[in-house]
């Protein structure tokens, strides 16, 4: 019997990325279109044309991962921060759209699915994960089944009335506005003017300039901290950071893997791994095929 063949959505604020995606994680007719941003209307519609694109009588369901608070018991995107969707039960409307069954979820959940399956966790049990770009985002797998509830790790507290956090966020301390790019970029432009971002810091740190290296570390220690936390909560095998910033590589980690070993709770601390995600900017369209596969599995 052949395997279902299901269509994977990544949508992002700038890119829709769609594909065709097995059930261990392996993609054919990737494809990529801009994503049109001027309504909610013009949006579906990119949508539809993208999905339309790979769809044939063999694709047996669909599965999208958006960058979106989701509702998971009503299908429900209760707003987004990057792109013009809210208050709309996309699941139903898209599964009405197609005649397929479909299933949704947040861009970073996405991802950590596809990196459980066919990335760096493929070979654990329990897992977390944080994308650090903008923002930060992660999700979770434990036990082998990603956690579909809110996980908005990027908005623990790790500093009592820390720094402001980013965007509408209206929370202080908060993990995001300590280590992802954006909290890169203006700690780079305090210390080595305008023209310098948070690539242009990873590039001087890989060059030797200590401040660099001490500015990158500092974030490091604020990430293990956040880490520490999820160690404690969750149990993981396994700690993978994925996002553009996880360019800054041993200069972050490192000094994360520190912290977070004093942080969590032995004997975890000693054991679980923290890692660079492997599948880049595919992670969150294979998550998102993964999604279909099981959307196509409850339905069946």
């Amino acid at each position: 019997m052949p395997e279902p063949r299901v269509i994977g959505v990544d949508l992002g604020g700038t890119k829709i990325l769609t594909g065709i995606v097995a059930r261990d994680g392996t993609v054919e007719h990737r494809r990529e279109t801009a994503t049109p941003i001027e309504s909610q209307d013009t949006l579906l519609a990119g949508l539809d044309a993208a999905v339309e694109e790979l769809l044939d009588d063999s694709i047996v369901g669909l599965g999208l991962g958006v960058p979106s608070r989701l509702d998971q018991k009503t299908g429900r995107v209760e707003g987004s921060v990057n792109i013009p969707l809210e208050g709309l039960d996309l699941r139903s409307r898209m599964a009405e759209r197609f005649g397929l069954p479909v299933g949704i979820e947040n861009d970073a959940n996405a991802a950590t699915y596809g990196e459980f399956v066919a990335g760096a966790g493929r070979h654990a049990e329990t897992m977390v994960m944080l994308t650090l770009g903008t923002g930060c985002g992660g999700g979770a797998v434990i036990g082998g089944k990603l956690y579909r509830g809110w996980a908005e790790f990027g908005h623990i507290v790790i500093v009592f009335d820390g720094v402001p956090c980013q965007g509408t966020c209206t929370g202080r301390g908060h993990l995001e506005p300590y280590v992802t790019g954006t909290a890169a970029t203006k700690l780079a432009r305090e210390a080595f003017g305008p023209a310098v971002d948070a690539h242009r810091l990873v590039r001087l740190a890989d060059e030797g300039e200590p401040e660099a290296r001490d500015l990158l570390a500092g974030m490091g220690r604020h990430l293990g901290a956040g880490i520490g936390s999820l160690v404690n909560i969750f149990d993981p095998d396994l700690v993978v950071i994925g996002g553009g910033f996880a360019a800054a590589g041993d200069f972050l980690l490192e000094p994360a893997r520190e912290v977070m070993r004093r942080e969590a709770l032995a004997p975890d601390g000693g054991r679980v791994q923290i890692v660079r995600a492997e599948l880049g900017t595919a992670a969150g369209l294979i998550g998102a095929g993964l999604v279909a596969h099981d959307a196509v599995a409850a339905h069946d």
